[in-house]
């Protein structure tokens, strides 16, 4: 296992009308306890709004949460955006509510990863060790 100490500079982005940010406040405290820089951008955020701040942050990645439902619009339209703005190596991961079936198509769309519930936050943040690139 590829494991480093290195710190990486991460978006956790809660997308859409979902109001629920337990989880995404949860992740952001266990990867900036990881020694990773953490931007947590609120409630309520467009697609838009996620890649505006990511682009604007220079971020390695982003984590998206939802819980409403609208998974499969908002990622994908969130790495769209970020390929169409040049934004092709920000690796993008997602969690919250997402059913068995959704997860083969958000893989295609070009989500990274998909934590689901129950997934803790070690395993969590042993994956962004192993799989988002840590800063010189």
């Amino acid at each position: 296992m590829n494991r480093d100490s290195g710190r990486r500079r991460l978006l956790i982005g809660k997308v859409g009308l979902d109001g629920h940010d337990r989880g995404a406040k949860i992740i952001a405290r266990a990867l900036r306890d990881a020694g990773h820089e953490v931007i947590y951008t609120g409630l309520h955020k467009t697609p838009e709004q996620v890649v505006d701040t990511a682009i604007q942050e220079d971020v390695d990645a982003i984590g998206l949460s939802i819980l409403s439902g609208a998974h499969m619009t908002l990622f994908p339209k969130v790495i769209r955006l970020l390929r169409e703005r040049g934004a092709v190596d920000v690796v993008v991961f997602g969690g919250g509510i997402i059913p068995e079936e959704d997860l083969g198509p958000l893989r295609e769309a070009g989500l990274a990863e998909i934590f689901r519930p129950g997934t803790s936050t070690e395993s969590l943040v042993m994956w962004v060790a192993e799989k988002i690139p840590a800063r010189g």
